[in-house]
C-alpha cells in the first residue's frame, strides 16, 4: 500500500512538472494548433516536398558535398595522428607527468563539442572550411587519442618486449612488436569516428565552417525551402555513402 501510494505521489510530481513547465515557458498550444498555424505549417512542409534540382545549384551542391568530405576526411585524418601521438604517453610508457599532462590535454579538447571548437576557430581563423577542419580535428583528436591509449594499454607486450630483450630500441619495438597488433582497433576506431565527422561536417556550416551545413544554414535563412530541400537530400547520400564504405573497409581491412 505503500509502494503504490509512493508512486502515485511520483506520477503526480511528473504532471505537475509537466505542467509547470508549460507555464513557466509560456507555450500556448491553442495558438500552435490553430487553423491559421497548422496552414502556415502545411505550406512550409510543402515547399520542402519540391526540391531545386537546376544545374547551377546542383554545381553549388557538389562544391559543397566535396567540401563537407574533405572537411570531415582531413580533420580524421589529423585527429588520427595527433590521436596517436597523445596516446603514447596516456597509456603511461613515458612517465607519470607525461601520462597526467597528455590525459588533462585528451581531456580538455573532447570536452568542448565539435559547434563550441568552431565558433571558437571562425573566430580566430576566419570563415570557411579550414575552421571546420579544425574544430572536426581538436574534439576528435581528444576522442581518438583517449581511445588509442586504451587500446595501448589492453596490448600484449611480449612482443615489443621480445624486440627489446633482443636490442631494439623503444621506437623498433612500437612499431614492430606493438602497432601490428594495435593496427586493427585503430583503423576501426578512425573509420567510426569517421562516420560521426560526415555528420557534424554537415552542422559546422551553420556557424560559418563551410560546406553543405553553410549552404543550408543560407537558404533557411532567406526561407528558400525548396533549395534547402536539395541540400538535406545531398547530406542524406553523402552520409549514406560515407556509411557505406566505412562499413566495407572494416569488413576488408579489419575483421580480417
Amino acid at each position: 500500500m505503500t509502494r503504490r501510494l509512493g508512486n502515485y505521489c511520483l506520477v503526480l510530481l511528473l504532471l505537475a512538472c509537466v505542467v509547470g513547465s508549460f507555464a513557466y515557458l509560456q507555450i500556448d498550444l491553442a495558438a500552435l494548433f490553430s487553423h491559421d498555424s497548422l496552414s502556415q505549417m502545411g505550406r512550409y512542409a510543402a515547399n520542402f516536398l519540391q526540391p531545386d534540382f537546376s544545374q547551377s545549384h546542383l554545381n553549388s551542391i557538389l562544391k559543397g558535398s566535396l567540401e563537407t568530405l574533405a572537411m570531415s576526411a582531413m580533420g580524421t585524418l589529423l585527429a588520427a595522428l595527433l590521436g596517436l601521438t597523445l596516446a603514447l604517453p596516456a597509456a603511461g610508457n613515458l612517465g607519470w607527468l607525461p601520462l597526467q599532462t597528455a590525459r588533462l590535454v585528451l581531456n580538455a579538447l573532447r570536452a568542448i563539442p565539435e559547434l563550441v571548437w568552431a565558433a571558437l576557430v571562425v573566430l580566430a581563423a576566419g570563415l570557411g572550411p579550414n575552421a571546420g577542419t579544425l574544430a572536426l580535428a581538436l574534439h576528435t583528436t581528444g576522442v581518438l587519442g583517449r581511445l588509442f591509449a586504451e587500446a595501448l594499454e589492453n596490448t600484449p607486450k611480449a612482443p615489443s618486449n621480445a624486440i627489446r630483450l633482443n636490442g631494439g630500441g623503444h621506437i623498433c619495438a612500437f612499431f614492430y612488436g606493438t602497432l601490428p597488433n594495435l593496427w586493427p582497433q585503430l583503423l576501426a576506431y578512425t573509420l567510426y569516428r569517421w562516420e560521426n565527422n560526415i555528420r557534424m561536417a554537415s552542422v559546422l556550416g551553420f556557424v560559418g565552417a563551410g560546406g553543405l551545413g553553410q549552404m543550408l544554414y543560407v537558404s533557411l535563412s532567406l526561407f528558400q525551402e525548396a533549395k534547402a530541400a536539395t541540400v538535406i537530400l545531398a547530406m542524406l547520400i553523402l552520409v549514406l555513402g560515407v556509411d557505406a564504405f566505412s562499413n566495407w573497409a572494416r569488413q576488408r581491412w579489419v575483421s580480417r
